[in-house]
């Protein structure tokens, strides 16, 4: 014949508490065994983020520095652009000057050619 089991409540309760116990046991022993596992882990999430952060940076300097670059290339070009317009300002001045002086010593030339022929006229009337 079959033996029946009758387990009152104070045995379920027990046999619970039991079971939660193990649980808990089982649970602490798996965080224990795998703590030298995690902290390797952690380890090497912490080296790779100091590696991203590493490279973001070299990435941030050469930015900079490329930025820099271009920056110092356009004062460059702004100051030739500058220096050949004030060199063709410079220019035009003196190509004016020398067509004004140019202009005074015609006149010159001129006045002095028409003294000449009135002193020669004035001569021959004499």
């Amino acid at each position: 014949m079959k033996t029946i089991k009758n387990k009152d409540l104070n045995d379920r309760r027990s046999a619970a508490t039991d079971a939660k116990a193990a649980q808990l046991q089982a649970y602490r022993a798996a965080i224990a065994a795998a703590a030298p596992e995690r902290e390797a882990k952690q380890a090497e999430r912490l080296a790779i983020a100091e590696a991203r952060e590493a490279r973001r940076a070299e990435r941030e300097r050469v930015k900079q520095e490329e930025q820099n670059r271009i920056a110092a290339e356009a004062a460059e070009r702004e100051a030739a652009i500058a220096a050949a317009a004030r060199a063709e300002t410079e220019a035009r001045e003196l190509a004016n000057k020398s067509r004004i002086a140019r202009v005074i010593e015609d006149e010159a030339a001129r006045k002095a050619e028409r003294d000449r022929r009135y002193a020669n006229r004035k001569a021959r009337q004499a």
